[in-house]
């Protein structure tokens, strides 16, 4: 199985596979053809949001333990709602907690990256366009969630859409186990075995309506144990396979 990184280098960044717990430049194209480039150097090696989609895709109400945590009906469809490309921060990359926002919030899930261009796809065909699987934080200013009408505004603020710390290629979506830690304590534990709508039917569900691109996010929706977050705590988002993405919450 391959791991996916972004190692900062400059202003930039450059893509790294691990591979056999050995860590190579990728050489090739990412959304295309690849293979192992030369050994990444020994060293201490800042990484970033292992991809920057155009746009991430999210679910709402997927586990119905959170449904019922929230005091909502199990959705007949899937529920989506998009966060903007200004979210996205990467391990490591400091969250934002807005004073004036009210009760922030967060929400780990399992999230795919696309790998190609994907309209109109069919279930039985949707894991083909899946480059792999990551972490990510859907963070969420509740008090606004609940008094807007829709959800652009509480979970579109920068820093809003923690993404890492990579992709992990060649997993099975369907028996994972999802973990939410804020400062050593597990708040969020649960498997995709939970997932109300599996992740071939989202894609299918999704593609119908909005052409996916190659890096592009679809989330698949959090588990139980949503809670609050505060300048000073450290939140960790795990999933089974791909390993931890950790931020630090400071005063936004």
């Amino acid at each position: 199985m391959d791991r996916i990184y972004k190692i900062k280098q400059g202003m930039g960044g450059r893509p790294a596979i691990e591979r056999d717990r050995k860590l190579h430049w990728l050489k090739g194209e990412l959304f295309g053809k690849y293979e192992l480039g030369d050994p990444v150097p020994a060293g201490e090696h800042k990484f970033q949001a292992p991809v920057m989609p155009s746009i991430v895709v999210c679910i709402g109400l997927n586990y119905k333990d959170h449904a019922a945590e929230m005091n909502k009906k199990l959705p007949a469809e899937p529920l989506v709602f998009l966060k903007p490309r200004s979210s996205v921060i990467g391990p490591e990359d400091e969250i934002r907690i807005p004073s004036w926002a009210g009760r922030i919030e967060h929400e780990a899930e399992m999230a795919v990256v696309i790998g190609k261009r994907a309209s109109q796809v069919k279930a039985a065909d949707a894991l083909n366009y899946v480059l792999g699987v990551t972490c990510l934080n859907d963070v969420t200013a509740r008090e606004l969630q609940a008094s807007d009408v829709q959800y652009s505004r509480a979970k579109g603020f920068d820093t809003f859409c923690p993404i890492g710390p990579c992709i992990a290629a060649g997993l099975d979506t369907s028996a994972l186990d999802v973990e939410g830690w804020v400062n050593g304590e597990r708040r969020h534990h649960s498997n995709t075995r939970e997932l109300i709508f599996p992740v071939p039917y989202l894609i299918e569900h999704v593609s119908r309506f909005m052409t996916l691109n190659p890096g592009d996010v679809i989330t698949t929706g959090t588990p139980s144990g949503v809670g609050t977050l505060k300048p000073g705590d450290r939140i960790e988002i795990k999933v089974e396979g791909v390993g931890t993405l950790s931020n630090p919450c400071v005063a936004g």
